[in-house]
């Protein structure tokens, strides 16, 4: 099933002020925040990189596939999305842990 762009509209204003873009990938989306890819929405879900920063902060936050063969990642309830000042920190400590994009 396709995510919804309504969907990606609602998880970008639940990021705000962060500067979070969202590319459409086959019919998915991929967030990017600095340049940085730190998330995934599929099937209308929220999936951000696990990182050992992340995992800290994170808690007790269930972890599985966006899709089939992926890498695990935090599956955030939209319960998790509304704890602003949680989701920004979870976000901020991802993208910090993930390698700086190359210029190509």
């Amino acid at each position: 099933m396709a995510t919804k762009r309504t969907m990606v509209d609602k998880v970008l204003d639940e990021m705000s002020p962060l500067e979070v873009s969202a590319k459409s990938m086959f019919g998915e989306y991929g967030l990017y925040h600095r340049g940085r890819n730190f998330a995934l929405i599929c099937d209308n879900t929220l999936f951000i990189k696990v990182t050992a920063p992340g995992a800290k902060l994170a808690g007790r936050v269930a972890t599985g596939p966006p899709y089939p063969g992926a890498k695990p990642a935090f599956k955030i309830s939209p319960a998790k999305r509304r704890e602003h000042d949680w989701l920004m920190q979870l976000i901020e400590v991802t993208c910090e842990a993930l390698p700086k994009p190359t210029k190509k």
